[in-house]
């Protein structure tokens, strides 16, 4: 079962429906794009047919803001495919139980918690992109761009998209990664040019690329496999990654601490990082938390060579001071 909701006013949250006779029900808390989800659950479903998978989707901002809002009554029993820099919060705050799930020895260590047994272990790592529609780009004779700073040039006012850093992990990734990359007073600075630029602002990380693809915008800012995906299935889309590196964050999965259902929460985190799961990761994302896997067709062969070097911890610390000074100054421009 997928659902997906608003974040609630208040912590209480209405008593879920009991699982079917002989089933376990084990609720799932995710940020995983809904087009994962479908592929992904029916599968897990299968190993594990005694469980009842119970699954909430949410961006990653409303779901960070639902978990924290729930904290002292929990409705989760699992977080999974949750970005690192909120699960870095959520450890702060106590509401993880470390876990190390079944092969969790072969997790490469930069897709994990220090600690041991580790609070969070990270599945797969999404990058940001350019998604350019080639033929309104044409229209418009607009050059395509191959930089964060070409994005500033004042020939794409007004056909320019991006998330919400507010309500999108990816939005916040792209953010995190400009004020890392050029300083926060250069990094806030050229936010704020970029903004000239913007046409509106998204609540979803995969709705930039979306409108690019059905032509509403030229150029969305969103993150490589919907790029990827999109093109695949025939839109007029080029991807771009830009040249001076792309910006990426790892999801990651976490045992909720106090969860009515210890063991069976521990089995779908065990299966969560499996390699059937970690093949099904990989036909979505170029880098898994585990090397050996295809790159997806559409993305480079050196994808991981093009990431910028991100500073979770700083992410994670800075993240409510970001988002209140960037929301203070661009927010107007979201959509309803």
């Amino acid at each position: 079962m997928v659902s997906a909701c608003a974040v609630p006013a208040a912590p209480a949250a209405p008593a879920a429906p009991a699982a079917p006779q002989g089933k376990t029900k084990v609720v799932i808390y995710t940020a995983k794009e809904n087009e994962e989800i479908t592929e992904y659950l029916p599968v897990a479903e299968k190993a594990l047919p005694d469980l009842d998978l119970e699954v909430l989707r949410l961006s990653t901002g409303d779901l960070t803001a639902r978990l924290l809002a729930e904290k002292e009554n929990p409705q989760a029993d699992v977080i999974w495919g949750v970005a690192a820099t909120s699960m870095m919060i959520f450890e702060k705050e106590g509401m993880l139980e470390p876990y190390a799930p079944a092969g969790v020895e072969n997790i490469l260590p930069a897709f994990k918690s220090p600690n041991d047994p580790p609070t969070w272990v990270g599945v797969d790592a999404y990058l940001t992109a350019f998604c350019v529609n080639t033929e309104k780009a044409k229209e418009f004779n607009l050059p395509t761009p191959a930089s964060w700073k070409d994005l500033l040039d004042p020939v794409y006012e007004g056909h320019l998209v991006m998330p919400n850093p507010a309500s999108s992990g990816t939005g916040f990734m792209f953010v995190s990664s400009v004020l890392q990359g050029l300083g926060e007073e250069e990094g806030w600075k050229y936010l704020a040019d970029l903004d000239k630029n913007m046409a509106i602002y998204t609540k979803s990380g995969s709705k930039p690329c979306k409108l690019a693809a059905a032509g509403e915008y030229p150029i969305g800012i969103s993150f490589a496999f919907v790029a990827a995906k999109l093109k695949k299935d025939g839109a007029p889309l080029e991807m771009v990654l830009p040249e001076e590196g792309s910006g990426y964050e790892v999801e990651a999965n976490g045992l909720m601490k106090g969860t009515d259902v210890p063991d069976a929460a521990k089995r779908f985190l065990d299966w969560a990082v499996s390699d059937e799961a970690l093949s099904m990761y990989a036909k979505y994302f170029a880098v898994v938390a585990k090397p050996g896997f295809p790159v997806p067709e559409g993305m480079p062969e050196d994808t991981a060579d093009r990431l910028f070097p991100m500073d979770f911890q700083w992410s994670s610390t800075n993240r409510d001071r970001i988002l209140e000074q960037w929301t203070s100054q661009f927010a107007v421009k979201t959509e309803e």
